[in-house]
């Protein structure tokens, strides 16, 4: 059954929450503050979180980051802070989703199901799961990137949109395009694309692979379309 870890300080929100994910016939595992969370996520290995930000014993945002640090489970932010700053922190830490409070139980319910579907789609064989370009390598359902001998470490949404770029050699993908291919809605502005492209592009400059990612000014952004194994200058 699918796990679900709420990380919640308030007391009849967190229950109310595990009630319904019950009613859902999700197993609810509930922490209400920050050191409890990452034990519990640690321990328990859940399938997706509902984190607040504002917890005792810590800040959300550095329990997100302590969780990525072992686990790949969708993270969704829940908090009262509406602020485009507070979205875009939590997605670079690796957050997946944001909702914001007050927020409705259909909402709140619809952005987990999409959260649990891209992952079972990411874990599928439908896709090719073996893609290579100029040197980049990314075996997709072990979710490993390699650059010559560099085994090169990425936030689940940094290795999504590495794959949907790689997927699309060549084509100039726009903004709007690769935040609802990635991240699924557009909940978040287009400044969060650019924020992992950039970081996307420092990972694999530490492999020695510069200019593989190109900006196409005022659109969005093209993979290098030079065929596998071309050292040419474009």
């Amino acid at each position: 059954m699918t796990k679900i870890l709420v990380v919640e300080d308030d007391r009849s929100l967190r229950d109310a929450l595990a009630y319904n994910l019950r009613r859902e016939e999700y197993t609810p595992i509930v922490a209400e503050d920050a050191p409890t969370a990452v034990r519990l996520a640690r321990r328990e290995k859940p399938d997706l979180i509902l984190l607040d930000l504002m917890l005792p014993g810590g800040s959300g945002i550095e329990v997100c980051r302590e969780i990525r640090a072992f686990s790949t489970a969708p993270i969704i932010i829940l908090t009262a802070r509406g602020e485009d700053i507070d979205r875009v922190l939590g997605l670079e830490i690796g957050a997946d989703d944001y909702v914001t409070k007050p927020f409705s139980l259909r909402e709140l319910l619809a952005r987990i199901k999409a959260n649990l579907r891209r992952v079972a789609l990411d874990t599928g064989m439908d896709a090719e799961d073996q893609l290579a370009h100029n040197g980049v390598r990314i075996d997709v359902l072990a979710r490993r990137v390699t650059a010559g001998e560099h085994v090169l470490l990425f936030q689940p949404k940094e290795f999504d949109l590495l794959v949907h770029l790689m997927r699309h050699p060549g084509t100039v993908l726009t903004r709007p395009r690769l935040l609802n291919s990635v991240w699924g809605h557009e909940f978040v502005g287009e400044r969060t694309v650019d924020v992992h492209i950039r970081r996307v592009r420092a990972k694999l400059e530490t492999a020695g692979v510069t200019d593989l990612i190109r900006t196409v000014h005022g659109v969005g952004y093209v993979l290098d379309a030079k065929p596998e194994g071309s050292t040419d200058g474009a």
